[in-house]
């Protein structure tokens, strides 16, 4: 139901995002140095994002309603993490629309933003006040791959400090991903579809229940419920596809990129998977990973040789190869097809893990 209601919610919201948004004239700015492509994009509506996290929250509100169940600790916290850096992409996007340029908050000004967010939600998660009638907390203090790993147990400053980075790296690889028609909205649809899937997993095995009785249990508090959100955010993210595939009626901004990102580092750390999102968001780490080698290659070459040479013609990735004359479409399938190798193998590491029975 959350996931259906996601999907509808975000598919009629966001029809009413563009209507209203094009009246207010929030029309979004473009690089100037990005593909020239890219001009004629300026004036799309965007702050789509504001569509997909409604939609998220009201469809998982009304399934609990329906089904007369309490919402848990776990998917409360990935909630605020969600909602929380989907504020701080809202103010980026304001100003961006308000100032009439394609630079909203200063740097430092949004890693404050999304650290207070990202510190929040690991206290929080941490913290014993949240303990069910197991003494299971939502997050763990131990490093995790696909369960934690017991001998990678950090003190409670290191293990706030990895969550943080977690959210604050994810939430910006997603960002930087927002690049094309599509491709965010379409590659983060495929990741939650997977966490709904391995949440729904966990709560068949979960160690909580005392008829397992093939591999390990999975100790993860409120399995069931991350699945419910996880739900919530695949059918949001579908709806929104709608009116984003090429040509984009509506952009996401910043306010869908950062809460789609902050939302499966949250997804990660709960359901105690954050070496697996390496995987899962394969897509975005090489997204991250081209910009940081094209942003060390220029500064090292300039220092040494003063040439400052570049190893991509431009990055995020994606747009290297439409400066290599691809058509944005093509681009856009090929990562999502790339994402869904990376799903497909995560997914297989998990369920290989527990065949094994190690």
């Amino acid at each position: 139901m959350a996931g259906g209601f996601g999907l509808i919610f975000s598919l009629l919201g966001t029809r009413v995002a563009i209507r209203q948004f094009t009246k207010l004239g929030y029309g979004q700015e473009v690089r100037e140095d990005g593909p020239t492509s890219h001009h004629t994009k300026r004036g799309t509506p965007t702050m789509g994002g504001v569509a997909i996290v409604v939609a998220v929250v009201l469809g998982y509100f009304l399934a609990k309603l329906i089904t007369r169940s309490m919402p848990s600790a776990s998917a409360m916290l990935l909630l605020l993490v969600f909602v929380g850096t989907g504020m701080v992409g809202f103010l980026d996007d304001f100003i961006k629309i308000y100032k009439q340029r394609s630079l909203g908050l200063r740097s430092k000004a949004k890693i404050i933003g999304q650290t207070i967010v990202g510190l929040t939600f690991a206290a929080l998660a941490l913290s014993p006040m949240l303990e069910d009638d197991r003494g299971q907390t939502p997050a763990s203090q131990a490093v995790s791959f696909i369960r934690d790993i017991s001998w990678l147990s950090l003190p409670m400053v290191g293990a706030m400090v990895l969550i943080w980075l977690i959210v604050t790296g994810t939430s910006n690889a997603v960002n930087l991903a927002d690049g094309l028609d599509g491709l965010a909205a379409g590659a983060s649809m495929m990741v939650f579809g997977a966490y709904t899937i391995v949440n729904i997993w966990q709560n068949n095995q979960w160690c909580g229940q005392s008829d397992i009785t093939y591999g390990k249990c999975y100790d993860v508090r409120d399995p069931l419920d991350l699945a419910v959100v996880a739900a919530a955010l695949t059918g949001a993210c579908f709806g929104f596809l709608w009116w984003n595939a090429s040509p984009a009626q509506i952009f996401m901004g910043d306010t869908g990129s950062l809460a789609l990102g902050g939302a499966i580092a949250g997804l990660a750390v709960l359901t105690r998977t954050e070496l697996l999102l390496i995987v899962l968001g394969g897509l975005f780490v090489l997204e991250t990973a081209s910009v940081m080698i094209q942003v060390t290659t220029f500064k090292v070459s300039r220092k040494l040789t003063g040439t400052g040479r570049r190893v991509f013609r431009m990055t995020p990735i994606h747009h290297h190869f439409e400066m290599l004359g691809w058509e944005q479409v093509t681009v856009v399938i090929r990562f999502w097809i790339i994402t869904g190798i990376c799903v497909a193998a995560g997914m297989g590491i998990f369920y290989a893990e527990w065949v094994a029975g190690t």
